[in-house]
């Protein structure tokens, strides 16, 4: 684009927290969208990696890890500087959302992130049970915080690729599926009558369904942790337990599944990591792969969305849950890592923008169990068409960012709706913000299911009644 839309004005400081692989992507596009004052903007981070892209625009730096001690005598001054009204943009790990969020609410600020993240030491507290280290809880912490205190300042919770992205992406499959199938209907207004519209589609459930391709110049030496984006951020993820929303249709559940005793109630989670889990998908370029079953906020954010309650019984909810084959030298980097027994490499590296050859991040929600049985809907956006449009990221990177970027045009225009998930906001109006940075954005219908095929050579423990049980797509 020759010209780039401006979204709004930041009438107060920003405060960028965290300036890795996501942070430096997120800036140009700030820089693109947003009327800001340069001299109360402000990064916080602990590290000074890429520090120069911030000195040759006269942006402030902070080197500090932020803490459960100093994190409110740091952010207070730095929000408040000079009036109008802040913007937290939370891109790091180790922080709580949950305590930034709240003083962010308390003083006036907007406030985004892509994770609801925990302090230091949360992932790896081998005193806390699993399930104390799920998403599920994390989330209901945030949602607890809202429960507490309503309305206010605009809070986006986990608005990136996914979280965030793939929620705006399951609205849009759904209308495309209904609109296939003989529905006739008008674009939901209310999260009951989205839910029910998913319920008469006769969706099952949802894989966030994902294949990165990127492929680096070089191979991945012994003992470093290879990645396109956050190593932090995929390790604490990966090493957290396998976590699913899971839905009405389930007739069978793994030995080691666990559910919660409080909350919400729309998932389950597995007494192995996520990363450690695969599971059986499609997405259109490889046709049918392995994922890892990572946890993520919208395998839980997504099904409780969606959750059809006849007073206080669900009749419906759609199994949902990530399907993640990461690039290949992450792919790679796992296998060391669990070889070891968990212990991650002391080298790690995100692959930057010219460090890979080619490839696409095919990212994409796939609605089963529908008449036309199975679409994918999502973004295929190359590593080419990335150097062409954002600088300082990968195709992957670019994805979150460009979430990132809606989330904020969505909160500046929504200043006070409190505190929300992705799943709650305009779904069209936040990918008519990013559709310019996902690059080819489409769907495709497959006859696939998680029993093609099978059984092959050995006996296996499927259900051949219902091709879309979990029993069928969960590699045992």
């Amino acid at each position: 684009m020759s010209e780039w839309p401006v979204h709004g004005r930041i009438t107060g400081p920003i405060v960028m927290i965290g300036f890795g692989s996501i942070g430096r992507g997120t800036l140009p596009l700030i820089e693109r969208h947003f009327e800001y004052d340069r001299k109360r903007f402000t990064v916080i981070d602990p590290q000074v990696k890429d520090k120069n892209l911030l000195d040759e625009r006269g942006i402030r730096f902070v080197q500090e890890g932020l803490t459960r001690e100093n994190y409110r005598r740091i952010l207070t001054p730095l929000l408040t500087e000079g009036g109008g009204q802040g913007f937290c943009v939370n891109l790091s790990v180790d922080t709580s959302s949950r305590e930034i969020m709240a003083l962010c609410r308390e003083i006036g600020a907007l406030y985004i992130d892509t994770v609801a993240e925990p302090w230091a030491g949360f992932y790896f507290d081998k005193s806390k049970g699993a399930s104390a280290r799920t998403n599920y809880m994390l989330r209901e912490s945030i949602l607890e915080e809202r429960r507490q205190n309503p309305g206010g300042p605009t809070a986006v919770s986990c608005c990136g690729a996914n979280p965030g992205m793939v929620s705006w992406f399951v609205k849009q499959a759904l209308l495309n599926v209904a609109a296939d199938t003989g529905l006739d209907v008008e674009t939901p207004a209310t999260r009951e009558d989205w839910a029910r519209l998913m319920q008469r589609a006769g969706v099952k459930g949802i894989h966030i369904a994902e294949r990165d391709t990127q492929r680096a110049k070089q191979e991945k030496p012994l003992g470093v942790f290879v990645n396109t984006w956050s190593v932090e951020g995929f390790v604490s993820e990966g090493l957290q337990p396998a976590e699913l929303g899971w839905g009405t249709h389930e007739r069978w559940m793994p030995d080691n599944a666990r559910t919660h005793e409080t909350g919400c109630g729309a998932a389950i989670y597995l007494l192995q990591p996520g990363a450690d889990t695969r599971v059986r998908t499609w997405c259109p370029t490889p046709g049918a792969q392995f994922g890892f079953l990572v946890t993520h906020n919208e395998a839980i954010s997504i099904p409780d969305f969606f959750t059809v309650r006849e007073g206080d019984t669900v009749v419906y909810r759609p199994t949902c849950h990530y399907a993640y084959h990461p690039c290949n030298e992450a792919v790679l980097s796992l296998h060391e890592m669990f070889g070891q027994a968990g212990k991650v490499q002391e080298e790690q590296h995100i692959l930057e923008e010219d460090e890979i050859i080619d490839g696409i991040d095919e990212l994409g929600v796939l609605l089963y169990g529908h008449a036309k049985n199975a679409y994918w809907y999502g973004s295929q956006l190359s590593i080419e068409e990335t150097r062409r449009i954002a600088p300082y990221q990968n195709a992957t990177g670019l994805q979150v960012t460009s979430a990132v970027l809606a989330g904020m045009v969505w909160a500046l225009e929504n200043p006070n709706a409190g505190i929300v998930e992705a799943d709650d906001i305009d779904f069209r109006r936040c990918l008519e913000v990013q559709m310019p940075y996902l690059g080819p954005v489409r769907g495709y219908y497959t006859d696939w299911t998680p029993l093609a095929g099978r059984p092959g050579f050995f006996p296996e423990d499927i259900d051949e009644s219902d091709p879309w049980q979990f029993r069928n797509v969960l590699v045992r």
